[in-house]
């Protein structure tokens, strides 16, 4: 695609002031705000920010900025079925607020498994659970970044590498400079944004087109709008059920155990807030959810009769919103430049929040645990973690090459956090429901279930599965008014296809602008005239071929049953014994109804000595001190009413 010389000129005004304008922003509230002395104020943003910039955060930070790009091509290519997945977001929110917020909130830990290191008693069940958020944030993150190298890459023909590289580096430069609350500012400006521009769609779509009912009723009709599909079949690629049950866990994991959200409550300033929040943070994320799917509606009906794919106007899927805006909204020049840059920016602050966590996480949970570092001042971590952030965001930059040869930013995010969200889900339950569980049950747990979910998914990779069917597509009412002057088309491969289109001569044609007699049958994957047969399946084919939906659920059963019986099998000894405040107070309650010993508590080393062997006591007593992370000094932690015997924090 290519526009005129005047259009492009704007759009490159107005991408490059949205830009340097957000960056003015994050910077003001940097140096505007209380000075960044300490590296609280780096991770937590010293409870300085708002509770509707908190919602707008952490809806942003849900969504991403495949919402704004890969929710609206997924309706108008594959349909609404993964419009569904709205379900569990929403059924996660009340459950982590029951669950999970109680627990930890008040525990002014930096590294939320920090948590699992006080439940266990191990630095292998804290180093595991850290690890699989490293991994999981490093994969979505790669995707992040390369979303709206799609965008650039279709307009204005900047190849994938320079965007990687413009973004990356701008992460990082954003990552030293500041903290939480930068990448919080910066959130809710792209919000806005996106809100603004899918709102500019769909009321000049709907103009365009006859209205919203003329976008229900051709949506329906031709197969975009089909809800409450029951298949059990679990090979189906996503239904409500699987949409349901795999969303909710794969919600849980990132709102219930991944540091970034942890840090933006335990940021704001009492757990009511939190909850207070959350809570209404459930419609913003429905309207802005249901905004992309309803956007891309706007865009199917527009194309109903000419799809710009089957024509060749485009290459990927995923092109399709960047080309409807510079199609459609020529009569407003800058539009396309500040659609490109609410998605650039987008990447940019979801790319620093998280490069923030994964620093943090990094020294916390790894590198202060090697003794050279462990004398190191505040301001000398605070350094570190900075220099760690610098190196993942050049890390982050080479995994965003790999991200082009998936199918799509929606399939490569929603593949990526289901493969790792299940083990990390599991062993936050165990810790918190299942007081029996012990570290030998939590490890085991998590090593097989990780075994088991990345075999499944590696070994999806390697199935030759049909490919991913797309709705039948038109062209009969194509014409040469179709699409106006600014876009062209270029001579590309299909996806999923090997074969080129053939073009005609635009100016002359009155016949369809294509030779598609060898044309690869999209809505079946099958080439027309060829007759397929499948090949013998076996018990491998049908586990591999398991939707990436149920990734997440496989994982965290896995999890969970095993980390049950293998502490059963284990039994606990004194050393294992934990303060009973890091279980939830229901599952407390219900387990003390449960027949068989009492289990034993910190606390029982007060009303029973006899209890604990001076061993056990010696052991427990060293391993506070080993903690990181003490926060007594920095009275911004009104925590803490969670205590040891003795006294004294437990972190």
């Amino acid at each position: 695609m290519g526009s005129s010389s005047v259009n492009m000129v704007w759009d490159y005004i107005v991408f490059a002031v949205f830009i340097l304008g957000c960056s003015m922003i994050a910077i003001y509230s940097k140096f505007a705000g209380p000075k960044e002395r300490t590296k609280a104020d780096y991770v937590f943003a010293t409870g300085s920010v708002s509770m509707a910039a908190m919602m707008l955060s952490i809806a942003r930070g849900t969504l991403g900025v495949r919402s704004f790009l890969g929710y609206p091509s997924e309706l108008y290519y594959r349909g609404s079925a993964m419009w569904e997945t709205l379900y569990g977001m929403i059924a996660a929110y009340p459950i982590v607020i029951f669950v999970f917020v109680p627990v930890y909130y008040s525990l002014g830990i930096t590294s939320v498994y920090q948590y699992l290191d006080l439940r266990f008693k191990s630095r292998l069940v804290r180093c595991l659970a850290s690890f699989t958020y490293v991994v999981r944030s490093l994969l979505n993150l790669g995707v992040t970044v390369f979303t709206p190298c799609v965008a650039l890459k279709t307009v204005i023909g900047l190849p994938y590498w320079a965007s990687i590289l413009s973004i990356t580096v701008i992460s990082i430069i954003f990552t030293i400079m500041g903290g939480l609350k930068a990448a919080i500012t910066a959130d809710v400006v792209q919000g806005l944004t996106m809100i603004a521009c899918s709102l500019a769609i769909i009321i000049y779509g709907c103009i365009d087109v006859g209205g919203f009912q003329k976008v229900i009723s051709v949506s329906s009709e031709r197969g975009r709008l089909q809800f409450f599909n029951f298949d059990l079949d679990p090979t189906v690629r996503v239904a409500t059920l699987s949409a349901l049950f795999g969303q909710l866990f794969m919600s849980l994991s990132i709102f219930g155990c991944q540091q970034n959200f942890v840090q933006r409550y335990c940021s704001m300033d009492s757990q009511r807030a939190v909850t207070k929040t959350l809570m209404a943070n459930i419609p913003v994320i429905t309207v802005l959810f249901s905004l992309s799917w309803v956007a891309g509606m706007v865009i199917f009906v527009s194309y109903a009769d000419c799809d710009p794919l089957k024509l060749g106007y485009i290459s990927k899927i995923d092109e399709i919103v960047p080309f409807y805006v510079e199609d459609k909204f020529v009569f407003l020049p800058g539009l396309l430049g500040l659609f490109m840059a609410s998605l650039f920016n987008g990447a940019l602050s979801l790319a620093v929040s998280n490069l923030n966590s994964l620093a943090t996480v990094t020294w916390e949970d790894f590198i202060s645990q090697i003794p050279q570092f462990r004398s190191f001042t505040d301001k000398r971590q605070l350094l570190v973690i900075k220099f760690i952030g610098s190196l993942y965001g050049i890390l982050i930059m080479g995994i965003s090459f790999g991200v082009a040869t998936l199918s799509g930013v929606i399939e490569s995010s929603m593949l990526m956090t289901s493969a790792t969200s299940g083990p990390l889900l599991g062993v936050f339950l165990l810790a918190m429901l299942f007081p029996c569980v012990n570290w030998k049950g939590a490890v085991s747990g998590m090593i097989v279930s990780h075994i088991i979910t990345l075999w499944i998914t590696f070994g999806g990779l390697t199935v030759e599965k049909p490919p991913i069917q797309l709705l039948p597509l038109s062209t009969t009412g194509c014409t040469n008014d179709s699409y106006t002057h600014v876009v062209s088309p270029a001579e590309i491969v299909i996806p999923d296809s090997q074969y080129h289109f053939e073009w005609a001569n635009h100016s002359i044609s009155e016949e369809p602008l294509y030779n598609y007699s060898i044309f690869k049958n999209i809505s079946s994957g099958r080439e027309e005239g060829v007759s397929t047969s499948p090949g013998p399946e076996n018990i491998l084919t049908e586990l591999y071929s398991i939707t990436y939906m149920y990734y997440s659920l496989i994982g965290c059963g896995i999890t969970v049953l095993l980390g049950i019986i293998v502490s059963y099998i284990t039994g606990t000894s004194p050393e294992d014994a934990y303060d009973e405040k890091l279980i939830h107070p229901l599952a407390m309650k219900i387990s003390k109804l449960f027949p068989g010993p009492p289990r034993r508590y910190v606390q029982d080393k007060i009303t029973s000595p006899d209890k604990f062997s001076s061993s056990s006591s010696e052991i427990l007593q060293s391993r506070e001190e080993q903690r990181p992370c003490d926060f007594s000094k920095e009275p911004r932690y009104r925590a803490t009413e969670f205590t040891t015997p003795n006294g004294k924090s437990p972190i």
